[in-house]
């Protein structure tokens, strides 16, 4: 198992403590060898196995299991000979019946600890908020980030020097299951189509009874193909026009929103450096992982610029780092990044090769009037840093405190 201590470090502090640790994330994100990585914690510090009890409830095996009422009377009857504490583990929580009377239950009725995962972000609306009361802390996981991707070669003794590495993982993306197979390209893109589908199918199409699926594919794939370019509801309906399919502007936003609780897609507010305020038109979308864009349409080589804009984004949301589009007057910032009071401006390109080019990405960061870093990110191997704006290789911030 690779050792994702970025979501450890989040947890170590909620172990033991009375709070429902709740992983969310995108399918195969790695949710549930994060279960296991967390049970290997455990017996560190010395508790039994024994006092483990774990359910997956994508299995078939567990389908009886999958309401409230039925799950909390085989727990109850699997601990009642025991008068240790128990470590509850739950893949797929969402796939029971009013899962969260069950879990409040238990976390009520006997003396345990809790962990449960999900795949869609609903998984905390409502009826959870509710019961739990607060108690309860989220975790988002998301597929390898570059540094993680390399640290999975070296334990498998990859050969590939730091740019091949770079290179895989800018064509096929991060989900951990990958590097199981070394790089070969049909075997990883049937696996990303396969995902796909099953994440289209199960967590959009079929969670949200959406009749016309045809629509609701056209719509993603048009997202897909145009990561990083600014939406809004009325072009993608203009475009559909185009296309000869008419469609609601209401319906638009309402696959949207099934994306992006599904993990699928990323919403990027735009932010107004200038008057401080966030704009509620023309989002960017990025994908959770860009390696759904290689398995649709092949073309992550070809649009380096865009793939590149898609890992930094979700980079910098794994920092922990609120993201959004900045505009500064009639130019644009790629992102403004803030944490805990620090603040980043950071523009992505391929390369720096003209100077036009240069000009283009230091000048619209020149013209922002504060003091907060600012950064230009590129593949150049050159250091092109002016007037405080620092500029660095991606790969190098992308492995910032990493290795």
């Amino acid at each position: 198992m690779i050792p994702r201590e970025l979501y450890m470090k989040q947890i170590r502090p909620f172990i033991d403590q009375d709070v429902i640790k709740v992983l969310t994330g995108v399918r195969r994100s790695g949710k549930s060898v994060l279960l296991s990585l967390i049970q290997e914690e455990l017996k560190s510090r010395g508790v039994s196995p024994s006092q483990f009890v774990r359910f997956n409830f994508e299995s078939f095996s567990n389908e009886k299991f999958k309401t409230a009422a039925s799950l909390y009377e085989e727990l109850m009857d699997r601990i009642s000979h025991t008068d240790q504490r128990v470590y509850f583990f739950f893949d797929e929580i969402q796939e029971v019946k009013d899962w969260e009377k069950c879990i409040n239950s238990l976390r009520v009725d006997c003396d345990c600890d809790i962990y449960i995962t999900g795949s869609n972000a609903k998984l905390l609306a409502g009826e959870l908020a509710t019961y739990l009361g607060g108690r309860y802390v989220e975790i988002r996981v998301m597929p390898f980030s570059f540094g993680e991707y390399m640290t999975a070669q070296k334990q498998k003794n990859s050969r590939l020097s730091l740019s091949e590495s770079f290179q895989n993982y800018l064509v096929f993306g991060g989900m951990p299951f990958l590097t199981n197979l070394s790089g070969q390209a049909d075997s990883s893109l049937q696996y990303l189509k396969d995902i796909y589908n099953s994440i289209l199918l199960k967590d959009v199409i079929q969670r949200h009874n959406f009749r016309n699926t045809d629509q609701v594919e056209r719509i993603i794939r048009y997202l897909v193909s145009n990561i990083g370019q600014p939406f809004s509801a009325a072009s993608i309906a203009k475009y559909m026009k185009n296309e000869g399919r008419k469609i609601s502007r209401e319906s638009i936003l309402e696959y949207l929103k099934a994306c992006e609780e599904a993990f699928l897609i990323e919403k990027v507010p735009r932010e107004d450096l200038v008057g401080k305020k966030l704009l509620t038109v023309n989002e960017k979308y990025y994908l959770t992982d860009h390696g759904f864009r290689e398995a649709l349409f092949g073309s992550n080589q070809r649009d380096i610029g865009q793939v590149l804009e898609n890992i930094v984004c979700l980079e910098l949301r794994r920092r922990g780092f609120e993201v959004h589009v900045g505009k500064a007057g009639d130019r644009e910032v790629d992102f403004t990044a803030s944490r805990s009071g620090r603040k980043l401006y950071i523009q992505v390109a391929y390369l720096l090769a003209s100077p036009e080019t240069i000009e283009r990405e230091f000048a619209v960061l020149e013209s922002i009037p504060d003091n907060y870093p600012k950064l230009v990110l590129s593949m150049d191997e050159i250091d092109f840093s002016r007037n405080g704006i620092i500029h660095k290789n991606i790969r190098d911030f992308l492995l910032e405190d990493v290795i």
